[in-house]
């Protein structure tokens, strides 16, 4: 059977402190410590009638419920009654304790050697003495209009009935050798009597009109009573769980609830609206494990239709009325106290009286994403941060690649209280793409109360583009082709830290396909097509140079032919801006010496324009090598190997053609071959790698930025799959 919910405005200006308190005993058995202070009018609207809900002191126990309004307790013994109509009231020191009859509420405090009993409708008071000493009359409790006190002398304990304008009376039905009575309220007419008997526990329900108490059954007692039914949970050492019970006090026929065998930190609370019987675990929300048995559940004895009314409670309190209220929450409607009411069509209704202005679900509170665009040469990553309005366990953040559709799972720190997932650009195996990313946080409530948190958003990551950047997550590759004819990738990535610090390969290197045997050279040329990704071109044994477009995939598209005649130089290099216009150009150098410079276009179809003779006397170099800008020129720069092993630097003017040439240092030949692969460290300068020699280790030369000396001492490079592999040809 459905659970009706009233719409409700949420309340204006709602407290967000967070609850967190630890339930205690109720007012019952708290010490009292004040007298009265000035009584509190009545109201003459009831909670249903409240059209808004009013505030809920976060942080205080609701220790009552009657017709005009409720009352709460916080931790250090202060008392509120607060009015349903408008929240308005008065604040008590020491415990206070609400009771009403079907028309009146009654205030009882509860002093050292008087209990008072305030009527909130005529602010008519009764005072009841008591004391300390043997023989005088000790509190017992109060319900509906009625104070109580015990007296013991050599015949027994006697319980008395104190009414405001009537004699004490003495309730009859009392066994004379009952202890530790106390009383309660059951409904308007019937208060329950608890005492101890022979060392067990007994209870009965007294007639308030008479004065007549009829014991019930040995044990705890019912822990709810109505008009006409009791309910209570108990379990066992041999159940799997708590189990609840509900009584008719006519037929006094009990069955049992469809509670879920599953383990619970205590016996249930139980109430009872109608014919409902509502339970579940007291203080969910502050324990730290999940279970069904947060949840209130109402069970229809008559029908046996079952609901869930709230996600969790701190605690019930009956009203006189035949409501329930319970300070608990609902998801979506928030935290505070709710009133639980049978209606003519035999669901139940859940009002929210008064609000704390807290979500029941778990919330952000404030949160750290990355920003739309992120740029990864200005960062070496993003760090998520949220502070969440209560505990969860295993957050988890999701990060995923659109475009290759790759994902990371990331664990947060646990070190931190809140979620806090660091995502960063090198995380020791692998460079993150550019592109469009999505992602989505994950957490769950310690307690599960609520669904698991989700947040999610979407951001792009960008770079600037890199010569040797072929699956574009802005770290160099490698490409390699064995000697079957078969071409490889290999992703680089630099290691900052620990023994291994440089150069590595982030993983298996990737297959590219085959019959790239039918070329004779092989160059990485960076972007010539305009795809921000760098291309490949590769000159066939006939002079015809193909031209293999970038896909950003890690792969090439199908070849474009560039034309013949190539055969004609003996060193080609691409990649480097060299006339200033933004554009990847190549220069040649014909077995005559002279050096020939191809503009780029920036066009796949036809990638240069007429080449242009820039220099002569290139035939003293075996290796020249466009190492893009190195020192902060107008444009790219060169670098020549001769064939002593000296390595030489010419400086790009910006027109095409170069300064004099430096000399850099010598002993470069023990390289087979000399790779620009642009800013390997990720310092925002481009790089130089010496690969190919097999007496010597692969090393990376860091750049200065200085031209007089462009380069670092080298790095050893750890490319233990390439040379493995026996690969004729790295580039």
């Amino acid at each position: 059977m459905p659970l009706a919910r009233s719409a409700r405005r949420r309340l204006a200006g709602a407290v967000t402190t967070v609850l967190a308190v630890t339930l205690g005993a109720t007012a019952l058995t708290a010490p009292a410590s004040a007298l009265p202070a000035a009584p509190v009018a009545p109201a003459a609207a009831t909670a249903a009638e409240a059209a808004d809900p009013i505030a809920y002191p976060g942080g205080e126990r609701l220790t009552g419920a009657g017709l005009t309004g409720f009352l709460t307790t916080s931790d250090d013994n202060v008392s509120t009654f607060r009015r349903y109509k408008d929240g308005s009231g008065q604040a008590y020191d020491g415990p206070v304790y609400l009771r009403s009859t079907a028309t009146t509420d009654f205030l009882v405090f509860r002093g050292a050697y008087k209990i008072t009993q305030r009527n909130l409708t005529t602010s008519g008071s009764l005072e009841v003495p008591v004391g300390s000493l043997e023989g005088d009359a000790k509190w017992a409790g109060a319900a509906a209009d009625a104070v109580f006190t015990t007296v013991t002398g050599e015949a027994g304990t006697v319980l008395r009935q104190h009414v405001a304008g009537a004699a004490a009376a003495t309730v009859t039905g009392l066994p004379a050798d009952a202890t530790l009575v106390m009383v309660t309220p059951a409904t308007p007419a019937h208060a329950k009597v608890s005492y101890r008997r022979n060392g067990l526990g007994e209870w009965g329900l007294l007639d308030l009109a008479t004065g007549v108490l009829t014991p019930g059954a040995a044990g705890t007692g019912a822990q709810a009573v109505s008009e006409t039914r009791t309910a209570w949970s108990a379990a066992t050492a041999t159940d799997p769980g708590p189990r609840v019970f509900v009584a008719d006090r006519t037929t006094h026929e009990v069955q049992e609830a469809p509670v879920p065998p599953a383990p619970s930190s205590g016996l249930l609370q139980v109430g009872l609206v109608g014919d409902w019987v509502l339970y579940g675990q007291k203080g969910g929300m502050n324990l730290t494990q999940p279970s069904v048995h947060h949840a209130v559940t109402a069970y229809d004895v008559v029908t046996k239709a079952k609901t869930t009314v709230l996600d969790h409670a701190y605690e019930f309190v009956a009203a006189p009325d035949g409501s329930l209220y319970a300070r608990g929450g609902l998801v979506g409607r928030g935290e505070g106290l709710y009133r639980i009411t049978a209606q003519p069509d035999g669901t139940l209704k859940a009002d929210l009286v008064a609000a704390t202005g807290e979500p029941t679900e778990v919330v952000a509170t404030s949160a750290t994403v990355p920003p739309a665009v992120l740029d990864l040469d200005r960062t070496d990553g993003f760090t998520f941060r949220w502070a969440l309005s209560r505990d969860v366990s295993t957050p988890k953040l999701t990060v995923r690649h659109v475009r290759t559709g790759k994902t990371h799972d990331i664990s947060w720190q646990s070190r931190t209280d809140a979620p806090v997932f660091s995502w960063v650009e090198n995380n020791w195996t692998e460079n993150p793409p550019n592109g469009d990313y999505t992602w989505e946080m994950t957490a769950a409530p310690v307690n599960g109360v609520g669904p698991a948190f989700t947040a999610k958003g979407t951001f792009k990551v960008v770079r600037k583009v890199q010569p040797h950047d072929f699956n574009d997550n802005g770290s160099p590759d490698l490409i390699s082709r064995d000697p079957s004819g078969r071409l490889w990738r290999t992703d680089l990535f630099y290691r900052p830290i620990d023994e291994w610090r440089g150069v590595n390969e982030a993983s298996e290197r990737t297959y590219l396909g085959s019959g790239w045997g039918v070329y004779d050279r092989i160059e990485a040329a960076g972007n010539l097509g305009g795809t921000a990704v760098g291309d490949l071109l590769a000159r066939d044994k006939d002079g015809v140079l193909w031209l293999y477009q970038g896909k950003g995939t890690g792969n090439f598209a199908t070849r474009v032919r560039v034309g013949g005649g190539w055969q004609a130089y003996d060193k080609i290099t691409s990649g480097s801006d060299l006339t200033g216009d933004g554009r990847a150009d190549a220069v040649a150098t014909d077995r005559t010496g002279a050096l020939w410079l191809y503009a780029g276009t920036g066009d796949a179809a036809k990638p240069f324009l007429t080449r242009k003779q820039i220099g002569t006397g290139w035939g003293v170099h075996n290796d020249i090598t466009a190492v893009g800008n190195l020192a902060g020129g107008p444009a790219g720069d060169l670098v020549a190997r001769d064939k002593d092993g000296v390595l030489w630097l010419y400086l790009g003017k910006g027109d095409g053609t170069f300064a004099p040439r430096t000399k850099i240092g010598g002993g470069w030949n023990v390289f087979g071959g000399l790779i620009a692969a642009g800013d390997a460290d990720g310092d925002g300068r481009p790089d130089l790698m010496g690969v190919g020699a097999s007496y010597q280790d692969p090393k990376l030369y860091k750049g200065t930025g200085d031209w007089k000396v462009p380069f670092r001492s080298g790095e050893t490079m750890y490319l233990d799959r390439i040379i493995a592999n026996g690969d004729s040809q790295v580039f």
